[in-house]
């Protein structure tokens, strides 16, 4: 049988509707949750009433695709359609008021079985696969990568990025875009620092792939109501509001030399 949104969504990533929570995964801040869908797959969900707000979705759709265009290893990304009676269910007072408030589309990422949690301290990453992680965080100027809570997991015994929530900075003070592409990047505690002599080679690649075209196409996936507002542009259309994202990552792609970190260059 089709499966038939409860809420339309113009994208292009794949909408599932949740049939049950199954329970919280309390690492992370937000509070995400661990939901099935109706496609008999199981998600990592992050909700759109959790107290970072839809800024935090945008990010990971944003970045997770653009990570997956470049070659880095992300979980497949999905909207998931959460009903009402699944939240009214949940026994947990905390969990319950998270849920009402996300009743409606949320973002779910693959449920990766058995992963661990990469922290360095075992065996190292692949240095090209770290190397391109490192790339992107400095890009997209993402905070949350640090010794302390590395977002990473290991699977198969590949290196897989997660949690891009803390990335495009420029979203929540909307510098100009010549202050967002000159931005400096540090990486004194990145979990991934070790790869940063692997930068220059890493950004000769990657960086020409960063076109305006690749980033309209991943912009596209990301939920009109979601976007945020803009400063001076009140009223704005949805995709006037993605070209500005858009034109924020392609002038930071094409400002490398200008941010990359101390020790890649």
């Amino acid at each position: 049988m089709v499966h038939v949104p409860a809420v339309t969504v113009h994208t292009g990533l794949p909408v599932v509707r949740a049939i049950r929570y199954v329970e919280p995964l309390r690492e992370g801040g937000s509070l995400p949750g661990l939901v099935e869908g109706d496609d008999l797959g199981t998600y990592v969900v992050k909700f759109r009433g959790a107290g970072q707000g839809p800024k935090t979705l945008v990010a990971e759709i944003v970045v997770g695709e653009l990570g997956r265009r470049l070659g880095i290893r992300v979980p497949d990304l999905v909207l998931v359609d959460l009903d009402d009676a699944i939240a009214r269910r949940e026994p947990d007072p905390e969990i319950q008021a998270l849920l009402l408030a996300s009743v409606g589309v949320n973002l779910g990422m693959d449920f990766l079985p058995r992963s661990l949690g990469y922290d360095g301290h075992g065996r190292r990453a692949d240095a090209d696969d770290a190397a391109k992680v490192l790339w992107l965080d400095a890009l997209t100027v993402n905070v949350d990568r640090s010794w302390r809570n590395p977002n990473l997991l290991t699977w198969h015994g590949q290196l897989w990025a997660i949690d891009h929530g803390a990335a495009l900075l420029f979203q929540h003070t909307w510098p100009g875009v010549e202050a967002f592409a000159a931005r400096p990047y540090a990486i004194d505690d990145h979990v991934l620092a070790f790869a940063a002599d692997r930068l220059p080679s890493v950004d000769a690649a990657l960086a020409p792939q960063v076109t305006p075209s690749v980033l309209k196409e991943i912009l596209t996936l990301v939920p009109d109501d979601w976007l945020p507002e803009v400063p001076g542009m009140d009223g704005a259309e949805p995709d006037a509001v993605r070209a500005v994202y858009a034109d924020h990552l392609a002038a930071r792609a094409a400002a490398s030399s200008a941010w990359l970190p101390a020790g890649g260059a």
